[in-house]
């Protein structure tokens, strides 16, 4: 039985469900839908309790985005010990056997086994042959922009028909070179054909393994398999199908929406008897309640932790229960802007933004405002003020996934849906989630000087080919809507460049680093903030050197060095001038932008590395004027 370790922040993103991993002794394995999580290994046995409330997760925010009831960590192995009472033991995440066709390396028959099949598998004809020799899986899959996925279908392509009749042996041989072309499958009925082409797709959608298969012209469709879900889960798609290495970047794509914890409304609850109303035991005693459907009373709480609540009032437990559970105003608890018609995306980030502007003294948001008066003079006008963050919590919340494209046009009731072979009731519906911790700086930009510059025309020139060069892309490759804008190239190209500087001051990776973006043109309520924080949850941890890069005398110099790094790339004339000229990295969205003066890990990155340019920030050899920070450079 193959088996492997993988970590908590692993389920999220990327191998939450319907991902394919490789185990430790070389197994494809797919992860498998959620009806499946939270069964003890082995099946429960008698008188085992899952305890569900250990897991369960609060982000009110995030619940009320994604229309589910809760989140829940992905649940951790715990091994039985004889004696000792440990609770949720004997958990793991099951995967199951994907791809099922398998070939022998020596023979190269081809064999299919089921979803199930655990460990390795002898070849029989080897076996008859008088030889020992185990099957291996196939490098080769197929897959459709809905998000299924499926064997390739080695019989349908070697007979060239959409229902072949034949079921002989058939064979994958290689012929000695690394294409498509010189992969061959071939049947003992004599049919032959190579793979060339398999995995072409033209760009209204049609691809070559359906239009092709067939040699009388009937088009092969995705049949609509979710193997994640088990062997007879299937939906009605007939999309077209195209093949693809199993190990393809584009194979899977998890969607992850993230939430930094901002406190609730304020209606004089405690916050720290909110916290402890989340967190066992009391938030086992009301999960109970709340499953037997009784209510959650004052008096009963008191009575089964009556020192754990003897400080606080029967009110104060009235108003941090609506808190804890959700039952308070949540339409209050962020700041309604009539007449504000904006993106829910960013909409969802003002509230955020407008909390991280002011100090905060909260269990899970720990602040402070630092007045751009205490820094040198040389940050004045480009800055308005810097926020410490000297404690925050991330909520990163896996909510499905595309295959072959990032994005699609599909509803995020759809890809909540693929995730279970029956999805629950409103009431039941949950999610998985990871929580993290950690620190951070908070710039504000400064409006005023950021209107100035980015309404010259210069500036929204050098902007305008990258907005042309997405634009296409979007439409070739089904990506969301991004508005491209002086202030947002500036602010995005500006992180990326902090983050690499701050890798040589504070004593973090750039890995353990992210940005999270604050921005809005919108005339009566602009936006312009960045926020570069820590939250990784390994043994990096949160190790306060960040915030002390945020503290006057410090963060000068780092924003300066940055700057100045950014005037110059190693790779320069070309970075500069293929920047400007024809654009650079993923589907050519950066300017003078690349891996060796502003590009950071992708999984730090927002955006995927695009939407970057130095030349916002520097201004160009003959224009230096036209970067917002080049007063910055001069000595």
């Amino acid at each position: 039985m193959s088996k492997g370790p993988i970590r908590r922040g692993q389920l999220i993103a990327p191998f939450g469900v319907g991902a394919l991993v490789i185990v430790k002794d070389g197994t494809s394995a797919i992860a498998a839908g959620l009806d499946h999580w939270y069964v003890p290994e082995g099946g429960a046995t008698a008188g085992q309790e899952i305890d569900i409330e250990e897991y369960k997760v609060e982000e009110w925010r995030l619940q009320r985005a994604l229309s589910v009831s809760q989140f829940r960590l992905p649940p951790d192995f715990r091994r039985r010990q004889r004696g000792v009472a440990i609770p949720n033991t004997g958990l793991t995440i099951p995967f199951l056997r994907f791809p099922t066709w398998h070939f022998c390396p020596f023979c190269k028959s081809l064999k299919q086994l089921p979803l199930s099949a655990k460990g390795t598998e002898p070849c029989h004809f080897c076996l008859a042959d008088g030889k020992r020799n185990y099957l291996v899986q196939v490098p080769f899959i197929a897959i459709c922009e809905h998000g299924h996925i499926q064997d390739f279908p080695w019989s349908e392509w070697v007979h060239r028909a959409v229902k072949p009749q034949c079921s002989r042996r058939m064979r994958l041989i290689a012929t000695g070179g690394s294409s498509l072309t010189d992969q061959k499958v071939v049947c003992d009925c004599g049919a032959h054909r190579s793979l060339a082409n398999i995995t072409q797709a033209s760009s209204d959608g049609s691809t070559f393994l359906t239009e092709s298969l067939d040699k009388s012209g009937l088009a092969y469709r995705c049949q609509g398999e979710r193997p994640w879900l088990g062997d007879d889960a299937r939906s009605g798609c007939f999309q077209p199908l195209r093949g693809s290495l199993r190990s393809a970047s584009n194979v899977y794509y998890a969607r992850v929406h993230s939430a930094i914890y901002l406190p609730r409304a304020s209606q004089g609850a405690p916050q720290e008897l909110v916290a402890l109303l989340k967190v066992p035991p009391l938030s086992t005693l009301t999960g109970l309640l709340h499953s037997l459907g009784k209510n959650i009373d004052v008096d009963l709480l008191r009575q089964q932790q009556r020192e754990l609540l003897r400080p606080y009032t029967d009110a104060d437990i009235t108003r941090a229960l609506a808190e804890a559970t959700g039952n308070s105003n949540e339409e209050e608890c962020e700041e309604s802007r009539p007449g504000l018609d904006e993106a829910p995306e960013t909409a969802f980030r003002r509230a955020e933004y407008e909390v991280l502007r002011t100090p905060q003294n909260q269990p899970e948001l720990m602040s402070a405002d630092v007045q751009i008066s205490e820094y040198s003079g040389r940050l004045n006008g480009l800055l308005s003020g810097v926020g410490l963050i000297y404690k925050l919590r991330e909520t990163r919340v896996f909510s499905g996934f595309t295959r072959i494209f990032p994005e699609d046009e599909l509803t995020i009731d759809h890809h909540k849906n693929a995730l279970w072979r029956m999805p629950p009731a409103q009431r039941d519906s949950w999610l998985p989630a990871n929580v993290v911790y950690g620190e951070g700086i908070f710039l504000k930009i400064n409006e005023a000087r950021l209107q100035q510059w980015e309404s010259s025309n210069e500036v929204i020139a050098l902007v305008a080919p990258l907005r042309d060069r997405y634009i296409l892309a979007q439409q070739q490759r089904r990506l969301r809507h991004v508005d491209i804008e002086p202030r947002f190239i500036m602010m995005h190209t500006l992180a990326h460049l902090l983050i690499n500087r701050l890798t040589f001051e504070c004593g973090y990776g750039s890995a353990s680093l992210r940005e999270r973006l604050y921005v809005s043109s919108n005339s009566s309520v602009p936006m312009a903030g960045l926020l570069i924080y820590t939250a990784a949850g390994d043994s990096e941890g949160t190790m306060g050197g960040l915030v002390r890069m945020g503290k006057p005398g410090y963060l000068e110099p780092v924003i300066e060095k940055a700057v100045r790094d950014a005037e110059w790339c190693s790779t320069d004339p070309v970075c500069m001038e293929v920047g400007q000229r024809q654009g650079q990295g993923p589907d050519a969205c950066n300017g003078a932008a690349c891996h060796n003066c502003a590009l950071i890990p992708e999984t730090s990155c927002e955006h995927f590395n695009r939407f970057l340019d130095r030349t916002v920030i520097v201004g160009t050899p003959d224009r230096r004027d036209l970067g917002f920070f080049s007063r910055l450079l001069q000595s």
